[in-house]
């Protein structure tokens, strides 16, 4: 990122502190510097770190006048106002031997220290330190070394098991501290010291979130951390992630950001039902109108290309509750014939078992309430692609106001971490238990894509890494009998939701569809006796013994 080497280009400045309004007495006494000498800030020339001597709170790097030209779009977004220190930055490109980075160390290097910061009009090169409420008595003496921030993706994290734990905060958190973990910053709103600051930022000279809806320091860090995990292994990857409350939110914000009125939207038949409601239902108010087919069914596609002019093509893959696949590469090289858009709701594949972008989509969707938080603790959807596709959809997100609150942020952040172990558990669980479903005579049948007997298993061999923690199955019985063996299960919740630690089981004909008659639900394929199991990461002899009791009650 190109805030990485800003540190390292000014050799020595002078800092003052923001304006105390606050009428109250100066703590330290008589002999003090004024408040504008607090401190100074040297470059060491040989470690390349700034060494900050004195009372320190909070410090800013403000932006030079011309800031636009200098920070990409992914930098801007780093603002932080928090704990220790917060870092916004700007340098002519992320190579940081650039001649513009060199002209201005030497021009800084010459230059005599100040106790104003100079900054060049007419490149805007420079940078001001601005310490924020410190207390002249807490930390005196104190030396901190702010070394250059990390890139926004170091070479040595190749691997999703490592982007997990690291992305966005070892390689490229914007919140600068020492702290492990990232800060949680509970923020509403962000300051300006001056109005002519305010105005630098409308004209895009200034950095600020400047309100909470439009961004958040600790939903950055989550957001990168996501986009580097759909980036792993692809040659487009994701340029930008934007992360929302929900996962409907995500998704809902998404169709009417990237489907103009009167557009037309290739959907499939399985598919979550609170989807469906809003395409069938809500859409249509802003005429946008809807063909559903069969996961499967490329013919359908192509004549849905071919008859409508589509924007849109959107599916899970794998599907809710049936677990059907889409060929990624093929619908998306159909769609783009035509100048249609494709997204993936990748959800149930989670982006460890499945790079959708890779594959060819222009979007990938995910309720992050799942796989992502893993922990069932937090709602949050978030959506990856290319810069310009979801920075429209970012627009519009911050007009409807679905903002994410930075302690779910944090919670999603904290939850990532676990992903690849717990994704590893879950597979591994799931398609264990599903060969033992598919064998037990009290099962009609299973839906899992690791099985030879789903429709689409060998799409899913070469699309998927993993198949999943969720298997659906038809219990050998009517409703009652099914109520039956769920209700005899002891260690799952009877719960929506999956993808969490702890296992989940749901009768979706009671769970999801009890509002629809029967005949209703089976235009839907919603069986009675159907159950979804979502797989947590208990032992898997303790959910084996489990499910065979429970059936064993049938």
């Amino acid at each position: 990122m190109a805030v990485s080497t800003c540190a390292r280009v000014f050799r020595s400045f002078e800092c003052r502190s923001e304006p105390d309004f606050s009428g109250a007495p100066k703590i330290g006494g008589a002999g003090r510097k004024p408040s504008h000498a607090r401190f100074t800030g040297r470059l060491n020339s040989d470690s390349g770190t700034a060494s900050f001597r004195g009372g320190l709170s909070s410090l800013i790097f403000r932006f030079p006048p011309n800031f636009v030209r200098q920070l990409s779009t992914k930098s801007r977004r780093n603002c932080s106002n928090i704990g220790v220190a917060q870092i916004v930055a700007a340098s002519w490109s992320n190579n940081p031997a650039s001649p513009s980075a060199a002209a201005a160390a030497a021009a800084a290097a010459s230059a005599p220290a100040a106790t104003e910061p100079s900054v060049d009009p007419t490149t805007g090169d420079g940078v001001a330190l601005v310490e924020q409420g410190v207390d002249r008595n807490v930390n005196e003496g104190v030396n901190i070394d702010l070394e250059g921030l990390p890139t926004s993706r170091p070479s040595i994290f190749s691997s999703d098991r490592s982007l997990t734990i690291h992305a966005g905060e070892r390689s490229g958190r914007g919140i600068v501290t020492d702290a492990i973990t990232t800060p949680v910053v509970n923020a509403s709103a962000y300051f300006f010291n001056n109005s002519a600051q305010l105005i630098d930022c409308k004209e895009k000279r200034h950095a600020s979130f400047e309100y909470g809806r439009y961004g958040n320091p600790t939903t950055v860090v989550a957001e990168e951390k996501i986009r580097h995990v759909f980036d792993s292994c692809c040659l487009v990857g994701a340029e930008s992630t934007v992360i929302m409350a929900s996962g409907m939110c995500a998704s809902t914000v998404m169709f009417m950001a990237l489907v103009p009125a009167g557009g037309h939207i290739v959907t499939t038949t399985d598919c979550y039902r609170k989807t469906r409601i809003f395409i069938e239902t809500i859409l249509p108010r802003m005429g946008i109108t809807a063909t559903v087919i069969d996961p499967a069914d490329v013919g359908a596609l192509e004549t849905a290309l071919n008859k409508n002019k589509v924007s849109l093509f959107f599916t899970e893959s794998p599907t809710n509750p049936f677990l059907r696949c889409v060929d990624i590469k093929l619908v998306s090289e159909l769609c783009h014939s035509k100048g249609a858009l494709v997204c993936i709701d990748g959800t149930f594949a989670t982006p460890l078992n499945q790079k959708a972008l890779a594959l060819g989509a222009d979007l990938v969707l995910h309720s992050a309430t799942k796989y992502l938080g893993g922990h069932n603790d937090v709602l949050a959807g978030c959506i990856s692609g290319s810069m310009k596709l979801v920075s429209e959809v970012r627009n519009l997100h911050h007009v409807m106001g679905g903002a994410l609150n930075p302690n779910a942020a944090y919670l999603i952040i904290r939850g990532m971490k676990t992903l690849h172990l717990r994704v590893e558990q879950q597979n591994s669980t799931a398609l264990g238990m599903a060969k033992i479903l598919e064998a037990h005579p009290k099962v009609k049948h299973v839906y899992y894509p690791g099985l030879p007997s789903h429709p689409e298993h060998d799409l899913a061999k070469r699309q998927m890494t993993g198949f999943g923690g969720v298997v659906s199955f038809e219990v050998d019985g009517d409703l009652q009998t099914t109520i039956k063996f769920v209700d005899s299960l002891k260690i799952p919740y009877i719960a929506p939701s999956f993808g969490g630690c702890e296992s989940i089981v749901d009768q979706p004909a009671i769970m999801s569809y009890w509002d629809l008659p029967q005949s209703e639900r089976l235009k839907y394929g919603i069986m009675d006796n159907l159950v979804r199991f979502s797989f947590g990461v208990e032992d898997f002899e303790d959910l084996k013994a489990d499910i065979l009791q429970a059936l064993g009650t049938i």
